[in-house]
C-alpha cells in the first residue's frame, strides 16, 4: 500500500551533479520523516540524509562534506536530494526512507518503510 520510488539516478563524470527525487504514497507524508541512505558493493547500507517531520532541521553524514541538500515538498508528497561534486566514493544504490514523526537523523532502524532505490554511478 505504502509506496516509495526513488528516480533520478544515472551515471555522471567526477565533480557532476544528480538530483534524486522520491515520490511518496498510501501515508500522510506530512507526519513522517524522509531521508535517503545508500549502499555501495560490498558495504552496509549508511546514512546519508535526513529531514525532521516538521520539516524544520535537516542532517548530514560526514562524507557529505556540504556537498549535498535534502528537501520535502509535502504538497506534492516528493522528498529530493541535490548532489553536488560527486566523487567516485559515492557510487552506489541509493534508497528513500520514511520514518513515522521522526527527527532528522535516522538509523536503520528507525526506518518504516523504504523505496527500491536508485542507481548512482560515478566515474573517474
Amino acid at each position: 500500500q505504502v509506496q516509495l520510488v526513488e528516480s533520478g539516478g544515472g551515471l555522471v563524470q567526477a565533480g557532476g551533479s544528480l538530483r534524486l527525487s522520491c515520490a511518496a504514497s498510501g501515508l500522510t507524508f506530512s507526519t513522517y520523516a524522509m531521508g535517503w541512505f545508500r549502499q555501495a558493493p560490498g558495504k552496509e547500507r549508511e546514512f546519508v540524509a535526513g529531514l525532521s517531520w516538521s520539516g524544520g532541521s535537516t542532517y548530514y553524514a560526514n562524507f557529505v562534506e556540504g556537498r549535498f541538500t535534502i528537501s520535502r515538498d509535502n504538497a506534492k508528497n516528493t522528498v529530493s536530494l541535490q548532489m553536488n561534486s560527486l566523487k567516485p566514493e559515492d557510487t552506489a544504490v541509493y534508497y528513500c526512507a520514511a520514518h513515522f514523526r521522526g527527527g532528522e537523523l535516522f538509523t536503520l532502524s528507525l526506518v518504516d518503510y523504504w523505496g527500491q532505490g536508485t542507481q548512482v554511478t560515478v566515474s573517474s
